[in-house]
């Protein structure tokens, strides 16, 4: 419900947002930089050449309607689709407009969460069937696949049950080898989820808040859990997008917004995948680097390059808010601010670093 515009707006990707059910057929991908204004700020304190942001890739893909598990609508496309990406976004519509349609005529944002997570649902225990069967045949083979095959049974009926129950994978506290069988089997409902609320401005400017007005409206269902979510107008993100830096800040205080639903949405979605940003910065560029939240120094130095985890020596590190404060790496280590570590460090958010690598 309004997520090929969404994507727009995300992305300036053209992509045909016409109102009509199943506009997107085939997937949409588009590469978002995450907002940062640390790197502004750092490529400032260097007088760095270039600046370099994160990014994060969104997919656009076919809307999911009731028994899309079966083959309605393009339900088949849309989960072959999902099933390599990290996280799922539901964009859910909660506004009222008789000019735009809906796939089931009526406004119920609860009801289409449970429509999805049941469609979810359904496709993961003929998934999880499937591969029961398998491991039955396998179990009786006094073999190392046997073996695995045995103890996968065990992790498969959970799974099973679970679904069952009409519960998402993702509610479950899962052990190390449930969560590797879970990503074997591509199972949709152990991604993360992420709610995308699609309001009207005039909701937006009503001051619907998450914990008030808005959760009690589309009463989200108890399977969402504490799942994230972002309410936003989509129709407004597409406007934000197409204009200059000062028409948006104007526009996002007529609505007493801090800043646009798609900056909140890159953030969260970053933040969901269990993600966190180290910095370099010098002359040539000042850069915003991906790591996963307890990596150590050594494997998130992979993210600048693969052979850096296997030829690390050490690295000089710095919280980017101390280089800052200092004005510059030499005054910054004149003051002893600079710290020296090993490879048993483990990465920290808005650290700037600089790796030292044998040969």
């Amino acid at each position: 419900m309004g997520k090929s515009t969404l994507f727009k707006a995300l992305t300036n990707v053209a992509v045909d947002i016409q109102n009509y059910p199943f506009t997107t057929i085939n997937p949409n991908v588009g590469v978002v930089e995450v907002p940062d204004q640390r790197v502004d700020a750092l490529t400032l304190m260097s007088n760095s050449k270039k600046k370099i942001y994160a990014t994060v890739e969104f997919t656009d893909i076919a809307g999911l309607v009731k028994g899309a598990s079966q083959g309605e609508g393009l339900g088949n496309k849309f989960l072959a689709n999902i099933r390599e990406v990290d996280a799922i976004a539901q964009v859910v519509r909660a506004f009222e407009d008789t000019n735009i349609t809906h796939v089931h005529n009526r406004i119920n944002p609860a009801e289409d969460i449970e429509i999805i997570n049941t469609e979810l649902i359904f496709a993961d225990i003929e998934t999880v069937e499937k591969r029961i069967i398998k491991s039955e045949k396998e179990s009786k083979t006094p073999t190392p696949e046997g073996k695995k095959a045995t103890a996968d049974l065990i992790i498969l009926a959970k799974f099973k049950q679970q679904l069952d129950s009409g519960r998402i994978i993702s509610k479950l506290d899962l052990n190390e080898n449930e969560d590797q069988l879970a990503k074997e089997l591509s199972l949709l409902t152990a991604k993360k989820f992420i709610y995308v609320i699609n309001v009207s401005e005039n909701q937006l400017t009503d001051k619907w808040t998450p914990d008030e007005k808005l959760l009690n409206a589309i009463g989200l269902p108890a399977q969402a859990g504490k799942s994230p979510f972002v309410v936003m107008c989509n129709k407004l993100e597409l406007t934000l997008s197409d204009i200059t830096l000062d028409e948006k800040k104007e526009f996002l205080a007529e609505f007493n917004l801090p800043e646009s639903g798609l900056d909140t949405l890159v953030k969260i979605g970053y933040e969901t995948l269990g993600l966190l940003t180290f910095l370099t910065t010098g002359e040539d560029e000042t850069r915003a680097w991906t790591t996963h939240i307890g990596d150590p120094i050594p494997k998130a130095s992979r993210a600048i390059h693969t052979d850096f985890e296997r030829l690390f020596i050490r690295a000089e590190v710095i919280n980017w808010k101390d280089l800052l404060g200092a004005e510059s790496h030499a005054n910054a280590r004149s003051k002893g601010l600079i710290r020296t570590v090993g490879r048993d460090y483990i990465i920290q958010e808005g650290d700037v670093v600089e790796i030292l690598i044998g040969k």
